[in-house]
């Protein structure tokens, strides 16, 4: 039994699904699911090796030559870039074999739709089962070819696995490894984490960092850095964003790097850019940690305000911006570009709406530092929900 007349039916499926973002996005879910580890980088990066693969299945189902023949450049690659990222061989291979048992599902779908024919459907799987298990041996050929020399992003892997043990794992390594990496085991060191992912840039930030005494390496999808000191703006420069901690022994480090990954997140949210201190998002992060609490706040000083009314929005949004600039209208006019007549105009609305005036707080409790804090931290989160609700709304049109 052959399938050469299916040949270029099955091919033109693959090919389909390679540019089909939600099929990309269902491998990525798959493997994402089964390995806790590949789900701690960015989605957009393992879309990418995704949508790879099948690209190269689909030419490898055209061609109908024999597995050894085949280009498997892009498994890897695969390999090689998540031995660099410090994931363990065995939760990449999970999340490999994950994603291909549902290309294979999807695949079978699609060709049943188009009318291949179910004797055909077993060579079908038969042939995708040789081309996953060609993937899999080349996404480890790629991961120990990278153990052995240099990952592509060009950070030896045992200064990423030992950043992987500090911080990930918690446990400090030896002196003797510690000195190898080039840190004093009795130093002190700032973490700093950024938003990058891809290689490129990764090695760019990498070789900007390591010209100032910087051990850097790629933990969880992000490129993250010891340093003795905290660099310069202008020595990251203004492509990432960059959160760095206050200098701490290497045993107090792991804490500090959970906060740092979270200001990242909250950073890259805000689509911020540059170097910051970790406690420049000191307020956010504390705030993010207790969602219900900035609900209620918002339910108790904001209940006039209709969340479906653009209107509304604008004058939570001015309110908001009035108090990141000190209540200062012309400041607060510029940052919107707009006049401060206008905002003086949405202020007393948001007064009519809500009974309380910012613009002229009364002397009483209202007007203390907690009273700001309150307001801040209810329009912050009233102006997230209702971005979050609109999003869903144009998702769903």
């Amino acid at each position: 039994m052959t399938v050469v007349h299916e040949r270029e039916p099955v091919a033109g499926i693959l090919r389909a699904m390679a540019a089909d973002r939600d099929v990309c996005g269902e491998l990525v879910d798959a493997a994402r699911t089964h390995s806790p580890e590949v789900a701690r980088l960015t989605e957009a990066e393992t879309h990418s090796h995704a949508a790879a693969l099948i690209r190269a299945a689909g030419t490898w189902f055209a061609t109908f030559g024999r597995v050894e023949e085949q280009d498997f450049a892009a498994a890897l690659l695969l390999g090689a870039d998540r031995a660099g990222q410090g994931v363990p061989m065995t939760a990449v291979v999970r999340g490999v074999q994950a994603a291909l048992t549902r290309a294979v599902e999807i695949t079978l779908d699609r060709c049943r739709s188009a009318g291949v024919p179910d004797s055909t459907l077993l060579t079908v799987v038969l042939r995708l089962k040789e081309y996953g298990d060609a993937v899999e041996r080349h996404v480890i050929n790629g991961y120990r070819a990278a153990e052995r020399g240099r990952t592509p992003h060009g950070v030896s892997e045992n200064r990423t696995r030992l950043l992987r043990q500090l911080l990930v794992g918690g446990v400090v390594p030896s002196a003797e490894e510690l000195a190898r990496a080039g840190l004093r085991p009795d130093g002190t060191h700032h973490c700093l984490v950024s938003d990058v992912g891809d290689p490129a840039r990764s090695r760019l930030l990498a070789r900007r960092l390591s010209a100032r005494r910087g051990v850097s390496g790629l933990v969880e999808g992000r490129l993250v850095a010891l340093c003795p000191r905290i660099p310069r703006g202008e020595e990251i420069g203004e492509s990432a964003l960059v959160v760095a901690s206050p200098a701490a022994p290497l045993d107090g480090l792991r804490p500090l790097y959970r906060l740092c990954v979270r200001a990242v997140g909250i950073g890259g949210r805000q689509e911020r850019r540059g170097l910051y201190e970790l406690t420049d998002f000191a307020a956010e992060i504390a705030l993010a940690d207790q969602p219900l609490l900035g609900s209620l706040l918002g339910e108790r000083l904001l209940d006039g305000l209709d969340r479906s009314d653009g209107f509304h929005r604008q004058l939570a949004l001015t309110a908001r911006v009035f108090l990141d600039n000190g209540r200062r209208l012309d400041q607060t006019a510029a940052a919107l570009f707009t006049h401060p007549n206008t905002v003086r105009y949405r202020l007393g609305r948001l007064q009519q709406l809500t009974g309380e005036s910012l613009a002229d707080p009364s002397p009483e409790y209202r007007s203390g530092p907690l009273s700001t804090l309150h307001w801040w931290w209810a329009l912050t989160t009233w102006l997230r929900a209702d971005a979050d609700s609109l999003s869903g709304r144009q998702e769903s049109s």
